[in-house]
C-alpha cells in the first residue's frame, strides 16, 4: 500500500510544481495612416447649407369687411406696384357718403341760418357754437366715410409676387383678414445657420468673399452681400440665424423655398483652429466627437475630445481638444480602442 500512495504523491507534486503563467501573446498592431496637426493660417472655406426667402414678405387684408366683389390676380403673378388686387361691393359705403354728404348739408344750413339770427341778437350764442360744432361732425364723418369706400379696394405696395391667395369672389370677409400673400423679390435673402463657435470668433472684416451656388446652375457662383444676423442662437442647434442678400438672377426663376449650397471664404488667423479630415472624428460614448491621438514613444492611442467648426472643403475646423505638433489618426480610427499599438503607415 505504502509503494503505491509514493509514486500518486510524486505525479501530484510535479503536476504543482508546473503551474508557471503562460507567455502573453504579442498584441497584434495595427496599421494607420497618421497626421501632424497645425494651427490654420491659411485663407479658408467655409460651407453652409442655405434656404432663399423672400425680401420682404406681407399679407394684404382690407380694413372695412364686406362681400368680396373681385380678385384680380393669381397666384404666381407678378404684378406692378399700385396696380388693383381686390375690391369690394362698394354699394353700402357708397350709400354711407351719400348720406353723410347730406347730413353735411343739413348742419352747413342750420349752422348759417343760427348766425344770421345771433347777428340780430335773436339767438343765443350757445346754440350757434353747438350748430358749429355739429357741422364739424359732420365733415368728420363724410371723411371717413369716404376712406372707407376707398379702403373698399387694396393695391399692391410694391412690385410683387402673388405668392398665395387665401380666398375667392363673392366670400364675405372681415377688416384685417389675409386676402393675398405678397413677396418683394427684387432682391432675395439668402439664409444660413453659423455654429456659435465660428460667430464667437468669426468677423466681418475677416470675410474675403461671400456666393451662393444651386443644383441646377452648377458653373456659377451669385454674389451675397451680408445683411444681418440673429442676436441668439437657437435653442435646439445651438446656431445663429445669419441672412445675406442676392439680387435677383433674370435668368433663373429663383423663389423663395429654394435651397442652396452657401461658401463663405474667410482670411486664415492662425486663431488656434486647425483642419482635421472628417475620417479622422469618432463619436465617444457620451455622443461627442473626439479624435485618437498617437504617442511616437509608445506607439499605441488615446482617445481626445474635440470642439469642431463647419466643416469646409479642406477639412472639420477643431477649435478645442488639439494643439499644433499633435499626431492623429486620420484613416482606421473607427477600428481603434484605446491603449491600442499602432505602426504608423508612410
Amino acid at each position: 500500500m505504502k509503494i503505491l500512495v509514493y509514486p500518486l504523491l510524486v505525479i501530484l507534486l510535479a503536476g504543482c510544481s508546473d503551474r508557471t503563467p503562460p507567455m502573453p501573446t504579442p498584441q497584434n498592431i495595427r496599421p494607420a495612416k497618421l497626421m501632424t496637426v497645425k494651427n490654420e493660417t491659411t485663407d479658408v472655406i467655409y460651407e453652409f447649407s442655405a434656404r432663399v426667402e423672400a425680401f420682404q414678405t406681407i399679407d394684404v387684408s382690407f380694413e372695412v369687411g364686406g362681400p368680396l366683389a373681385s380678385i384680380s390676380v393669381r397666384e404666381g403673378q407678378t404684378i406692378e406696384k399700385g396696380a388693383v388686387i381686390a375690391a369690394l361691393d362698394p354699394t353700402d359705403f357708397q350709400l354711407t357718403v351719400r348720406e353723410s354728404e347730406l347730413q353735411l348739408r343739413l348742419a352747413s344750413q342750420d349752422l348759417n341760418r343760427k348766425k344770421k339770427v345771433l347777428a340780430e341778437n335773436g339767438i343765443a350764442k350757445s346754440l350757434v357754437e353747438d350748430a358749429q360744432s355739429n357741422y364739424e361732425l359732420q365733415r368728420v364723418r363724410l371723411r371717413k366715410a369716404k376712406e372707407q369706400l376707398q379702403d373698399t379696394k387694396i393695391a399692391a405696395p410694391f412690385e410683387a409676387y402673388v405668392s398665395r391667395r387665401y380666398f375667392d369672389n363673392f366670400v364675405n370677409v372681415r377688416a384685417g383678414e389675409p386676402i393675398v400673400r405678397l413677396l418683394d423679390l427684387h432682391q432675395l435673402l439668402i439664409v444660413i445657420s453659423v455654429p456659435e463657435n465660428l460667430a464667437a470668433t468669426v468677423g466681418l472684416d475677416q470675410v474675403i468673399a461671400s456666393w451662393v451656388e444651386f443644383s441646377f446652375a452648377p458653373d456659377e457662383k451669385f454674389v451675397i452681400t451680408y445683411r444681418e444676423n440673429r442676436g441668439e442662437a437657437d435653442p435646439i442647434a445651438q446656431t445663429y440665424s445669419v441672412s445675406f442678400t442676392m439680387e435677383k438672377p433674370e435668368q433663373w426663376n429663383v423663389l423663395p423655398g429654394m435651397t442652396a449650397t452657401a461658401k463663405v471664404k474667410i482670411r486664415g488667423t492662425g486663431n488656434g483652429a486647425m483642419l482635421v479630415p472628417a475620417t479622422a472624428l469618432v463619436p465617444s460614448p457620451d455622443g461627442s466627437l473626439s479624435i485618437w491621438l498617437y504617442d511616437p514613444q509608445s506607439h499605441r492611442v488615446t482617445r481626445q475630445k474635440i470642439e469642431t467648426g463647419a466643416p469646409q472643403q479642406s477639412g472639420v475646423p477643431v477649435y478645442a481638444g488639439l494643439k499644433s505638433g499633435d499626431q492623429i489618426v486620420v484613416t482606421g480610427a473607427s477600428q481603434l480602442q484605446p491603449g491600442m499599438l499602432v505602426r504608423p503607415l508612410e
